[in-house]
């Protein structure tokens, strides 16, 4: 068994899949498996691809969440990591990784920075801490940067299946709908302060595209994943506070993306769910805010 199974799912990136999988070749800590999952790519990634020692899972075009949920059937590593095929890893993670697994997290936290074709990177360094239950962690993670992000994390895989964790099939910002939840619900996380991934910005990825139905098929798609988080939260006896506030809070600035009328049936839809009721009150400036965010959103988040 490998101590860290690496998933890269694959969909016309034949730019950038060398530069993923030399990060990867290059790390220094050796004991690890790497899962390219072929999602019917129409380019030519998977020739460069055969050139490095992984192992492959073909599938018809599907998404990047059912690539993900068959790399990690597939895994045979004591903790998965995700890696998308246009971003890179620093060459010393799986050994800091490592490192951090002596006390056997579920969870273990690592830091990003974005990089970018014509300017120096931009380098998120956000401070680690020591292993914790889920409720206390995710009440500093939901400080970060990136905080849902799949990418961040090395997920214990034996935690990861008892909870029957996978990705919601057939929509976006999957990582949302589901990584909170793996945060929480954790018995033991801890957060490394080493900038180990390193995530690529570029003008035609999904989540960059300027097309309005896009745009509101990522806020449908992004209530529904808000739907299942809080029922699948109140299913616990964990502390929901910091929870809901934060993915109340996400779904807020989520529909600001929206244009004037359909802006505000979601903002309606929002306070028939009683959304804003879920947002903090536990500071002057937060009791301020909530009051402003219940008024319009636009207004507090659109110029951030």
């Amino acid at each position: 068994m490998p101590k860290f199974s690496i998933i890269i799912p694959v969909y016309n990136v034949e730019e950038y899949i060398k530069d993923c999988l030399e990060s990867v070749a290059r790390q220094t800590f050796k004991d690890y498996e790497v899962i390219v999952v072929n999602d019917g790519t129409k380019d030519n990634s998977m020739e460069i691809v055969k050139d490095y020692k992984v192992k492959i899972i073909n599938q018809e075009n599907q998404g990047l969440s059912v690539a993900r949920n068959n790399g990690v059937k597939k895994a045979r590593g004591e903790y998965i990591l995700f890696l998308d095929s246009d971003d890179t890893i620093e060459e010393e993670l799986l050994e800091k990784l490592n490192n951090a697994t002596k006390d056997n997290p579920d969870l273990i936290r690592f830091q990003i920075q974005e990089t970018y074709s014509n300017q120096e990177p931009k380098k998120w360094q956000e401070e680690g801490f020591d292993t914790c239950n889920g409720e206390k962690a995710f009440e500093k993670i939901c400080k970060y940067h990136f905080v849902e992000n799949a990418w961040c994390y090395a997920i214990k895989k034996s935690y990861y299946e008892e909870n029957h964790f996978e990705f919601a099939k057939g929509k976006i910002h999957e990582d949302f709908g589901l990584i909170p939840l793996v945060i929480i619900k954790a018995k033991k996380v801890k957060s490394i302060s080493y900038i180990g991934y390193n995530y690529r910005q570029r003008e035609n990825s999904i989540m960059s595209t300027n097309n309005y139905e896009k745009t509101k098929k990522k806020v449908e798609d992004f209530y529904n994943h808000y739907l299942f988080l809080r029922n699948e939260i109140k299913k616990t006896n964990l502390d929901l506070k910091y929870f809901m506030s934060f993915i109340s809070n996400s779904l807020i600035i989520k529909i600001t993306e929206l244009n004037k009328k359909d802006y505000k049936e979601y903002k309606s839809l929002l306070r028939k769910e009683k959304v804003f009721d879920y947002l903090l009150t536990d500071t002057a400036s937060r009791k301020i805010k909530k009051i402003l965010v219940k008024i319009s959103p636009k207004l507090v988040y659109r110029n951030r």
